[in-house]
């Protein structure tokens, strides 16, 4: 199912974890609706700016495979309202691309972090408790 122009449902869900340990992971109506507008607010204008493909690792989690992943309890990839991207050694630069389209207005997002050490960069929708929050080792 097409999200937007460049990003489908199954790229949002899609889990190796998953695949490997038999995990469901099909969202629900709610969340299929919170990945629709991770993908249309954010994911997308991201896109449109960088020009070139984004790889998305982790979208999506079920609670079995939230936990199989060593997720938090609390973690926003549950409820479909978080990605991770991993494009590599050009993490740093599609960090601070995103960072300025955060801070130019372009995009809202709830977090924007690079995690394990900029091992790849984790990006979601805006909630109760995160508003714009970006935190990086990269300037």
């Amino acid at each position: 199912m097409r999200l937007t122009e460049n990003f489908t449902l199954e790229e949002l869900t899609a889990s190796t974890t998953a695949r490997a340990r038999k995990i469901d992971n099909t969202p629900n109506e709610l969340q299929k609706s919170n990945l629709l507008r991770l993908a249309k607010e954010i994911l997308q204008p991201v896109r449109n700016r960088w020009g070139k493909p984004i790889i998305i690792t982790s979208g999506y989690r079920s609670p079995a495979l939230n936990k199989a992943v060593g997720g938090v309890a609390t973690s926003q990839h549950l409820q479909g309202e978080a990605a991770d991207i991993n494009l590599g050694k050009n993490n740093p630069e599609l960090f601070r691309l995103m960072k300025q389209m955060v801070a130019n207005g372009e995009i809202t997002v709830g977090q924007l972090l690079d995690e394990n050490g900029g091992s790849w960069i984790h990006v979601s929708l805006p909630n109760g408790k995160w508003r714009n929050y970006v935190n990086s080792i990269w300037s």
